[in-house]
């Protein structure tokens, strides 16, 4: 019998600590405070999302408004992401136009040629940052707006990605942003 209840118990603290694949919008996230909320698609409780958890998906922050898919526990002080599967910029994201410094208007997205960059430095208070794609010594400048279109909320320097750019008058431009890992292609065994 106290085997049995002993069984009983492990199997209800499994279920407790069991993570469930959960969909939800991302209510906020602060970077340099290291965690965010989710709001969970189903309703319920807000979902703890912390800085470690988006960067091993490879993203240091996420946009607000961003959907997002990710297991969670059940804990103590509540539900508690564990683990990103995706995450999708909010409305207009890779389906917007941007126009550049010299009056072109990038419009199809989809289309560009990613190259690998890191960040050379990124200011959120400023709106802006620079990349250097690798094997270039040219600054690839990064507006705010084309990181919050692309699913990111604040970038370190440092940090891996890849971007697409086109030439204004000023220099490059990204047009587009993400996150190193979400374009790798996952290995084939």
């Amino acid at each position: 019998m106290e085997i049995l209840e002993q069984e009983e118990n492990v199997s209800q603290e499994d279920q407790l600590h069991a993570p469930r694949r959960l969909r939800g919008v991302v209510k906020w996230f602060d970077p340099k405070k290291g965690f965010g909320f989710i709001l969970p698609d189903e309703g319920g409780p807000d979902v703890l999302l912390h800085a470690n958890v988006l960067r091993n998906f490879g993203q240091s922050s996420v946009a607000d408004s961003a959907e997002i898919e990710v297991d969670v526990i059940k804990t103590d002080r509540g539900q508690q992401a564990v683990e990103v599967h995706e995450i999708v910029p909010p409305a207009g994201g890779e389906h917007f136009h941007i126009e550049m410094p010299d009056g072109e208007v990038v419009e199809d997205l989809e289309g560009l040629e990613l190259e690998p960059a890191r960040i050379k430095w990124f200011d959120k208070g400023k709106g802006f940052g620079f990349a250097n794609v690798f094997g270039s010594a040219e600054d690839v400048f990064i507006h705010i707006e084309v990181l919050r279109r692309s699913g990111m909320a604040d970038l370190q320097a440092g940090e891996a990605i890849c971007l697409a750019r086109r030439e204004g008058k000023r220099g490059a431009m990204a047009v587009l942003v993400k996150s190193w890992d979400s374009v790798l292609e996952p290995d084939e065994d």
